[in-house]
C-alpha cells in the first residue's frame, strides 16, 4: 500500500476535495466501533457534521469541555480510534481537524484502513489492518487536508491513531463509494450517495453545503439541507450539478424541502446530460427534463421527467429560482430501460356486485411498448398545470404561500381560506346552477398497488371545473360505515389539450391522492373517471350544470391503441 500523501491549503478543498464523498460521516451512518480512550471527550464527536463549536471556558467533572476527541495525558505508546464507514468506499483524502485543541492537540497522527465483512468489528490488533496515511505532524487549532493517490481497494473500516495522546476535533474520510446494483432494471434512487451519486458542483452554499442533498433520510433541521445566501439581483438563480452514481435512464425526481418553510425556493428546473466529464461547463448541451416548477414549504415535491424515454443521462444540474434551501434531491431511474412489462393478470374483481365494469377496462391488456408512467403521490405544486387540491396541513407553517389561515369555531379548528374557485362557462340564459352530487366509486378494475392500470380513454368538461372530494369508504351509515373496509386512496389521470384538440399524450400525469386530499380538475382538463384503489370510496362532486343534468358538460374520448397509456401504480 502507498504510503505517498500532499497536504492541501484549505484553498485546494474545492479542487481536490470537494467532489469526494465523505464515507466518514454520521449523516451517512458512520460510527465509532471502538476507542482505546476517551476520558476527556467522547470519541463520536469525530465524525459529527458540523464543524466543532469554541466551548472556550466551559468546564465539567472531567475538566476544560471540547468538542472533539481527548484522551488522558502521559500515554507510553499511542491512542487508537476505529470508525465503520458509512458506505464502503476507495479513500482519496482526509481532514484532521484540531479547531480548539491548542496545547492539548495530538501531535501526530496516521491512518489504517481494513476491508472485513465480518459480523463483528476488527480489533486494533487486527493483522488485516494497512497503512494509507503515514505518521505525519499536525498543529493546534488548525485543519490539515491530506490527499492520497486513490486506494486500489475499497474499505469499510479505518483506523485513526495519534501519538501519544491528546485531542482532535473532526475526522473526516473522502473518497469514492463502491457500488453494487442487485438489478439493472430495478427503479432506484441513482442520485443518491449509496449509489455512488456526488455533488460536483454548486454555485453557492452559504448556510448549507450542496452534499447534503444526497444524504439518506430527511433530516433534522435546516442546518443539514442545501441552502444558499439571499440574492437582491434581478433573475439570479442558483444551481447544483449531482454526478449520478452510474449513467441511467431517469423516470421522475424527488425535490423535498423538508423543514424549510420560509425560505425555500420559489420554483426549480432540472437539465440533465450524458457526459464523462466530472463537472460538465454551461456550454454542454444540456437537455430540459423538468420544466420550471413552483415549490411549497417542508414537503416532497414527486415530479415526472419529460425528454427522458430512451434517452441515457450521467449528470443533473438543480436550478432553483431566485434561491433559498433544499433539504433532498432524489432521481429515480433504471440502469437498463427496460422496466415493468404489462400484466397479464386477469383485472381485479368489483367490490360490490351493482357497481358495472367501465366498458374502457374491459378486454385483454393492449400491446404497449412505452414505458410505464409513474403515479407519483399527490401535490398541490404538482397538480397545479391541471387544477387544485383540497386538504389540509397539520402544520400551519407549511401552507403553500397565498393561502390564508385562520381560527375558528372559538379556536378548536383552522380554516384554510380559498383553495379553489368554482367556475362555469355556460351561457348567462342556460340557468345552470352549482350542486353537490355523490359518486360511489368501486375498486376500478386493473388498478391494483403494485401493478399496472392501462389508459384508454378520457374526458374532459369544456364549460366547468369539477370537484371531487372523498368522504369515507361508501360502507354505509352509522355501525355499518364503521366497520366497512378502510379506504386510503385514489388515482388520478390527467393530461393538457394537444393541437389537435385531443389530449397530449405526452403531458399525462398520473397521482395518488390520499383520502384526506381532494381535486379540482380545471375547466377543459382531459381526465380519467374516479379511480378507486383498494375500497370503494364515496366522492363529494361539486359541479355546475343545466337543468336535472339530463344535459351533461362532458366530452369523451376513446384512445387511439397506439396511445394507451400505462400506469405503473405504487405499492401503499
Amino acid at each position: 500500500m502507498s504510503k505517498e500523501y500532499t497536504a492541501l491549503k484549505l484553498d485546494d478543498f474545492k479542487p481536490e476535495l470537494s467532489t469526494l464523498t465523505e464515507l466518514s460521516s454520521v449523516a451517512l451512518g458512520g460510527r465509532i466501533v471502538s476507542v482505546s480512550d476517551e476520558f476527556f471527550a467522547e470519541a463520536e464527536n469525530l465524525i459529527k457534521v458540523e464543524p466543532a463549536p469554541s466551548l472556550k471556558g466551559q468546564f465539567g467533572p472531567k475538566g476544560a469541555l471540547f468538542s472533539g476527541w481527548e484522551s488522558r495525558r502521559h500515554n507510553p505508546a499511542f491512542d487508537w480510534c476505529i470508525i465503520k464507514l458509512g458506505a464502503r468506499g476507495f479513500i482519496e483524502g482526509f481532514d484532521v481537524d484540531t479547531s480548539w485543541f491548542n496545547g492539548n492537540e495530538a501531535p501526530e497522527v496516521s491512518v489504517e484502513a481494513l476491508s472485513s465483512t465480518d459480523t463483528e468489528p476488527p480489533q486494533q490488533d487486527d493483522t488485516r489492518w494497512v497503512t494509507i496515511l503515514p505518521r505525519l505532524p499536525l498543529g493546534p487549532h488548525s485543519r490539515h487536508l491530506l490527499k492520497i493517490p486513490a486506494t486500489e481497494e475499497s474499505f469499510n473500516y479505518v483506523k485513526l491513531n495519534m501519538y501519544p495522546d491528546g485531542g482532535i476535533a473532526r475526522f473526516r474520510v473522502y473518497g469514492l463509494v463502491k457500488t453494487i446494483f442487485d438489478s439493472p432494471t430495478e427503479l432506484m434512487d441513482l442520485a443518491s450517495v449509496f449509489s455512488g451519486a456526488r455533488v460536483v458542483f454548486t454555485s453557492d452554499q452559504h448556510f448549507g453545503v450542496g452534499s447534503n442533498l444526497l444524504l439518506p433520510g430527511r433530516g433534522k433541521d435546516m442546518g443539514d439541507g442545501w441552502e444558499t445566501k439571499r440574492s437582491r439581483r434581478p433573475g439570479h438563480r442558483d444551481y447544483v450539478i449531482v454526478k449520478l452514481g452510474h449513467p441511467g435512464y431517469l423516470e421522475h425526481v424527488e425535490v423535498d424541502t423538508a423543514h424549510f418553510k420560509g425560505n425555500f425556493p420559489e420554483s426549480c428546473e432540472m437539465h440533465c446530460l450524458l457526459s464523462d466529464k466530472t463537472v460538465p461547463g454551461p456550454d454542454e448541451p444540456w437537455t430540459l427534463v423538468l420544466p420550471r416548477t413552483k415549490l411549497g414549504p417542508h414537503r416532497r415535491h414527486l415530479l415526472q421527467l419529460d425528454n427522458v424515454r430512451g434517452q441515457r443521462y450521467s449528470h443533473a444540474r438543480l436550478t432553483i429560482f431566485p434561491d433559498g434551501g433544499v433539504k433532498r434531491l432524489r432521481l429515480f431511474g433504471r440502469l437498463d430501460p427496460a422496466g415493468p412489462r404489462p400484466s397479464e393478470e386477469a383485472p381485479l374483481a368489483l367490490s360490490q356486485d351493482d357497481l358495472s365494469l367501465p366498458a374502457a377496462q374491459a378486454g385483454e391488456p393492449p400491446s404497449v411498448s412505452e414505458p410505464a408512467i409513474p403515479a407519483l403521490w399527490l401535490t398541490a405544486e404538482a397538480f397545479a398545470p391541471f387544477g387544485h387540491v383540497v386538504q389540509a396541513w397539520s402544520d400551519v407553517h407549511a401552507v403553500p404561500k397565498g393561502i390564508k389561515t385562520s381560527h375558528a369555531n372559538q379556536g378548536t379548528a383552522v380554516k384554510f381560506h380559498r383553495l379553489a374557485p368554482v367556475q362555469s362557462s355556460y351561457p348567462a340564459d342556460s340557468a345552470a346552477s352549482t350542486a353537490l352530487a355523490v359518486y360511489r366509486a368501486g375498486v376500478t378494475p386493473g388498478a391494483a398497488p403494485g401493478g399496472e392500470f392501462f389508459v384508454r380513454l378520457l374526458e374532459r368538461h369544456p364549460c366547468t371545473n369539477q370537484a371531487f372530494i372523498p368522504m369515507g369508504t361508501g360502507g354505509g351509515i352509522g355501525e355499518d360505515a364503521i366497520q366497512g373496509s378502510p379506504a386510503r386512496a385514489y388515482l388520478v389521470v390527467v393530461a393538457l389539450n394537444g393541437t389537435d384538440d385531443k389530449p397530449d399524450v405526452g403531458t399525462m400525469r398520473a397521482f395518488v391522492a390520499t383520502t384526506a386530499q381532494g381535486i379540482v380538475y380545471g375547466t377543459g382538463i382531459w381526465h380519467h373517471p374516479l379511480i378507486a384503489l383498494e375500497s370503494t370510496i364515496d366522492f363529494t362532486c361539486v359541479e355546475t350544470q343545466i337543468g336535472n343534468g339530463n344535459r351533461l358538460d362532458c366530452e369523451i374520448m376513446d384512445m387511439e391503441p397506439a396511445k394507451t397509456v400505462r400506469v405503473q401504480v405504487p405499492k401503499l
